[in-house]
């Protein structure tokens, strides 16, 4: 997906509140960071995703704050607010007449946590009154029957807090037989989950977790750690999680399941959907 200018903007809100969050009391950095963004906007090359610039950008940050984590604190609240919903939720789950839709649902409405958007949403509201089970019939139906015993399928995961519904997820396929690998960023980005947040969650009891070894808010293909692509290829299922990843895979790699809310009016449009639909999309070659 080719950046557009509309992502402009959104661009410069994510630098003023990294750079808050990394040196709350420093105006002065706070005004460096977005001039420094702006003026990088002049060489940027809109024909790459958002994740791909994104990640670009996010180096400005830290040449300015350092080699810190301004969302950290942001992660830790999410994944705890995440396992306290977790046994309501996996409780809700297993009632449903298709446990495995239903976890599918709670992870998408999990995606909602994200601290790289401008919508912002309570996600216990949202698992409140959203239906769980609202993902395109004829894609899950797709999903479903290539699930088979045996199957290997890897997650490519998206934010922290998400991460915990994922397990609920995780632990639907491994009850069907399938043997999963759930994947990460290589390091902080945004909010998004690394190999500390699998391992808070209790992710890393459940499969394989593994890095993809990206620097940037998506699975941006040219980012990722040597090997990694050649082993997404391999996998019976590609299962990817958020909208960041839809970003970065969509037209970059074929065979794979998309699975995300569609949380800015951009990629709500060019889906046709409302903003803020569940949305369960599989891209082919």
């Amino acid at each position: 997906m080719h950046t557009s200018l509309d992502c402009l903007p959104c661009f410069l809100t994510q630098a003023l509140k990294g750079a808050r969050l990394a040196a709350p009391a420093r105006e002065d950095i706070h005004q460096r960071v977005v001039q420094e963004w702006a003026a990088e906007f002049a060489n940027l090359d809109l024909t790459l995703s958002p994740p791909a610039l994104a990640g670009r950008l996010y180096a400005l940050l830290a040449d300015s704050v350092g080699d810190v984590d301004p969302f950290r604190g942001y992660k830790e609240q999410s994944n705890m607010q995440a396992l306290r919903l977790l046994p309501r939720l996996d409780a809700l789950v297993r009632q449903q007449a298709d446990p495995l839709r239903a976890a599918l649902g709670v992870s998408i409405i999990g995606n909602y946590m994200d601290a790289g958007v401008q919508l912002v949403v309570d996600v216990e509201d949202a698992l409140s009154r959203e239906d769980i089970g609202a993902v395109d019939d004829d894609t899950y139906v797709m999903l479903r029957q290539r699930l088979t015993p045996g199957a290997s399928v890897m997650i490519l995961g998206d934010n922290a807090g998400e991460i915990a519904f994922d397990t609920l997820l995780v632990r639907r396929l491994a009850e069907a037989g399938c043997v999963v690998t759930y994947v990460v960023r290589g390091v902080p980005i945004i909010n998004d989950a690394t190999m500390e947040d699998a391992r808070f969650v209790g992710m890393t009891d459940l499969c394989e977790v593994v890095s993809s070894g990206v620097d940037t808010p998506g699975t941006v293909l040219e980012r990722c750690a040597p090997g990694f692509v050649d082993r997404m290829a391999s996998v019976d299922v590609v299962l990817s999680k958020g909208q960041g990843n839809f970003e970065a895979l969509r037209d970059n790699f074929a065979d794979a399941f998309f699975a995300f809310k569609a949380k800015c009016p951009k990629v709500a449009g060019l889906c046709g959907v409302p903003q803020g639909t569940s949305m369960l999309h599989y891209e082919s070659s």
